[in-house]
């Protein structure tokens, strides 16, 4: 039985997303902007366990990140630090300021056994889906 969590992501900058910003093909960018912080009760809930990753949907996108245990979240919500996966799960509205709106966004996380695909393969996705969607 999967468990699916329903949560609240928000997203912003980290020290180590700052720090890797001017190398976003490198590992460390790639370290700093692929995982999803998740409270440890709905870590534990999940049924995750070490190094495994979680399924992010939102109605804008979904992305699979590594889990990573935060014991600063509350229950029900989710933080994906900013850059390119934050990016596949948020809407495009901006509201008038020309940044979109990285917090509050509905999310249903689910644990995968899918891997973390690398910027290449997920810039590969998003443009294969917009023109679909065209």
């Amino acid at each position: 039985m999967v468990i699916i969590l329903k949560a609240i992501m928000i997203s912003g900058r980290t020290l180590g997303q700052g720090a890797s910003l001017e190398a976003k093909m490198s590992p460390e960018f790639f370290n700093a902007t692929s995982s999803c912080a998740i409270s440890e009760s709905d870590y534990n809930a999940l049924g995750i366990s070490g190094d495994e990753n979680v399924l992010v949907r939102t109605e804008f996108g979904e992305v699979v990140l590594s889990a990573r245990k935060d014991d600063g979240l509350p229950p029900g919500v989710i933080f994906i630090p900013m850059g390119p996966w934050a990016n596949a799960v948020v809407g495009e509205n901006t509201g008038g300021c020309g940044c979109p709106l990285f917090k509050g966004t509905e999310a249903e996380v689910e644990p995968t056994k899918t891997q973390v695909k690398d910027v290449c393969e997920l810039f590969a996705d998003l443009k294969r889906l917009a023109g679909e969607g065209s």
